[in-house]
């Protein structure tokens, strides 16, 4: 299904949801461009035109592509529109660890707003669910999902940074830059493709990133990365189930660290973080596909920790939406 979250009264909390789409394969990425709104199945690309005048009678869609992979595994698309006006779409590797002749499998792709055009843009990307170009530079930044099954710390995700087309992020050669892949990783050099921006966690299955570029918040925050960890599924002691915060001087990523979390206790998982997304007035929504919410974080200056069973927090007015 894709929803509309409608906010009548601009309180910023849920006042109706519609189901403006059913019936749909794995509709999991969603742009908006020029009224048109662009659903991303597993093989093809949806628009559905003048969507805000039509949210409870959608017309039918438009296909304007239907040539992806119909593979299941990494087929989920995240999906946005770059500063080039072009529309970016994964095409994860099909498998844990892998090598295909087709090369747009591990890659991202890019197409024209009509579905024509349809390139690669960078290759050796296991399993990408989450890019944003920054703010400044318009470069794309992206995050990417470890392997699985080398062990508890072993390989970490990774955030990358692609300034141009077609460089290669070492899928699935090596992980996290130089860590070769048992399988893959012999007679291969990791000089020959593009080390990660930061290593992130291992196995925290890092999704959805945005560059801050609000007010709301202080003025280190500017410019800097929030990172949704989805969380671990296979690791002996769970990681994840939080927002990070990637700091960045200049062009290189810095530092590493939690910006919310609350989500995981001990082995109880509350919640599962999935994308990011920065509204209008400054503050973070973040959506949540374990507790079915849309999270608002927005800042106070006070800061006396996190309350997650209410759902709020007096340090940023962690508050639940929907």
């Amino acid at each position: 299904n894709v929803y509309a979250i409608i906010d009548k009264d601009k309180d910023f909390k849920a006042d109706e949801i519609i189901t403006i789409a059913s019936g749909l394969r794995s509709p999991n990425g969603v742009a908006f461009k020029d009224g048109s709104l662009y659903v991303a199945e597993i093989s093809r690309i949806l628009r559905y035109d003048n969507v805000e005048a039509n949210l409870k009678n959608l017309p039918n869609p438009v296909v304007i592509n239907d040539s992806f992979p119909t593979d299941e595994a990494h087929g989920w698309k995240f999906i946005r529109f770059g500063p080039d006006g072009l529309l970016y779409v994964p095409v994860g590797a099909p498998c844990n660890i892998c090598e295909r002749e087709d090369k747009r499998y591990a890659s991202i792709m890019r197409m024209n707003p009509n579905g024509g055009g349809l390139e690669i843009f960078a290759h050796g990307i296991r399993n990408t669910v989450g890019f944003d170009w920054h703010p400044d530079t318009n470069e794309l930044w992206f995050t990417d999902n470890g392997r699985d099954w080398l062990g508890d710390d072993v390989p970490p995700d990774e955030l990358n940074h692609a300034p141009k087309p077609n460089m290669h992020f070492g899928f699935p050669y090596f992980h996290g830059g130089d860590i070769p892949d048992p399988e893959f990783g012999k007679g291969q050099n990791p000089e020959d493709y593009t080390k990660p921006a930061m290593n992130l966690g291992p196995h925290v299955a890092a999704l959805g990133m945005r560059f801050y570029t609000g007010s709301m918040f202080p003025n280190e925050y500017k410019n800097q990365i929030f990172i949704a960890e989805h969380g671990s599924w296979n690791r002996s002691v769970p990681i994840g189930y939080r927002v990070t915060l990637v700091r960045l001087s200049g062009n290189e990523a810095v530092s590493y660290e939690v910006f919310a979390d609350g989500w995981l206790q001990g082995r109880t998982v509350l919640g599962r973080p999935v994308d990011i997304q920065v509204m209008p007035d400054g503050s973070l929504l973040v959506s949540d596909d374990f507790a079915n919410a849309i999270y608002r974080i927005k800042y106070t200056g006070v800061n006396q920790g996190i309350d997650h069973k209410n759902k709020k927090t007096s340090l940023w007015g962690y508050i639940k939406q929907g």
